[in-house]
């Protein structure tokens, strides 16, 4: 049996471009493609921090070092610029290739420039404010 896993993420990059007419999805500086390991016309996701947008596209390649993000075509209508993104890519792994799976996770600065890699998301801290919330009282109830 084959499972869709996480295969890698570049973490909150910032939108450097957003092209509604050029021909090309999702522009991503070469750096950060190899270090995530994404390759060129590689479908990828992306989850758009700002808005909320989730949306399906694939990956070109933008000139190395660049820090380049751009969104293109029909994407562009769903990202802009200065917009925080997640990139994200998945594969089917099978049981034995999930005894030794870990994910490449990329996280980069505000000009999209690698700070470090994980292969695990650290834990979520629960004792941020406005982690927890109380459901509003009706006027019966309180």
């Amino acid at each position: 049996m084959q499972i869709s896993m996480l295969q890698s993420k570049i973490h909150r990059v910032t939108t450097t471009h957003s092209e509604l007419h050029y021909e090309g999805a999702c522009a991503i500086d070469q750096d950060l493609l190899d270090a995530a390991g994404i390759r060129e016309y590689q479908a990828i996701e992306i989850f758009n921090v700002n808005n909320g947008a989730r949306f399906s596209t694939y990956a070109i390649c933008a000139e190395r070092g660049s820090g380049i993000i751009s969104v293109n075509d029909a994407a562009a209508r769903r990202a802009v610029h200065g917009d925080i993104l997640i990139i994200a890519v998945y594969a089917s792994y099978d049981q034995e290739e999930l005894m030794s799976y870990a994910p490449k996770l990329i996280y980069v600065d505000a000009r999209n420039r690698i700070v470090r890699g994980a292969t695990a998301i650290p834990a979520q801290d629960y004792d941020l404010p406005g982690f927890y919330w109380e459901p509003e009282k009706s006027a019966e109830s309180a």
